[in-house]
């Protein structure tokens, strides 16, 4: 029998792979889950006799590196839930700036957005729950991505309309577009070695890489529709790979679009790169 606090710590020490921190972070997350138990709570005594064997399974799952979101089937973003699967990626920070910037700087009512890419939805979702009357359409590339998102969409009471597109060789059939968005693959085949092995192990590699030979494929392509797909004036959100922020820029130039931008994160790297149409 050990207090909560302890149990927090000798759990934590079993997860070697993360900071302290990180650590009992996760612990604290797995705990709340499954027992009801917050790390603010004061318990007198834990008794681990009595925890449920899924905790134990899910903390061997955790010890692998698999991420605490696929584990539990969920993640949070924008102060929601989603639902996840290995056929997403889990939703992130950095993601949740690009969001919070477009609600921001969109106050009009009844825009028409297009999100490409669109995973577990938590973009468009989110979108559409938090600005006035929008009309959202989102595609993916993968048949089990779009289950996931729709489940999401249906859950969270969010009125999109989600389809199937290969954004390469297809251009999504959607009214006029005030907005289009995307987070699309950016990572370089290459850069595999320095990832960290919880993403590079159970995040779906669909949804990341690009090829060596052309990085910016997408973000190409994607802009190159859009100056097919959205209003005179309308606008451009990409996220983007920080080492990428100057190329980016650069493409969206060359096709012509205006008000060009790329800005940084909380965490001062270049992630967002914005235009006009």
């Amino acid at each position: 029998m050990s207090t909560f606090q302890e149990l927090l710590s000798s759990w934590a020490s079993k997860l070697s792979i993360y900071e302290k921190q990180e650590a009992e972070s996760l612990v604290s997350w797995l705990l709340e889950h499954h027992l009801g138990w917050r790390r603010t709570q004061i318990l007198d005594e834990a008794n681990e006799d009595t925890f449920p064997s899924k905790l134990f399974e899910d903390f061997e799952r955790l010890k692998t590196g698999e991420p605490i979101q696929y584990i539990m089937g969920k993640g949070p973003f924008y102060g929601r839930e989603f639902l996840v699967s290995t056929a997403t990626l889990i939703p992130r920070n950095e993601t949740e700036e690009l969001v919070h910037m477009i609600i921001k700087e969109n106050p009009k009512a009844g825009l028409k957005i297009l999100d490409i890419g669109t995973g577990t939805g938590c973009i468009p979702i989110s979108l559409a729950l938090e600005m006035k009357s929008p009309e959202v359409f989102a595609v993916d590339i993968s048949e089990e991505a779009l289950e996931i998102a729709k489940k999401n969409g249906d859950a969270l009471n969010a009125k999109v309309t989600f389809s199937a597109c290969d954004i390469l060789t297809q251009t999504p059939d959607v009214p006029e577009l005030d907005i289009l968005v995307s987070n699309p693959p950016y990572i370089p085949e290459q850069e595999k070695t320095q990832m960290h092995r919880n993403v590079l192990d159970f995040e779906p590699g669909l949804a990341l890489f690009v090829s060596n030979d052309d990085p910016l494929i997408f973000y190409r392509t994607i802009a190159e529709k859009g100056k097919q797909l959205l209003k005179s004036n309308g606008k451009l959100y990409f996220e983007i790979n920080e080492k990428y922020g100057k190329e980016v820029e650069d493409v969206l130039k060359n096709l012509g679009y205006s008000d060009v931008q790329v800005l940084k994160d909380l965490n001062g790297k270049d992630r967002i790169a914005v235009g006009r149409s």
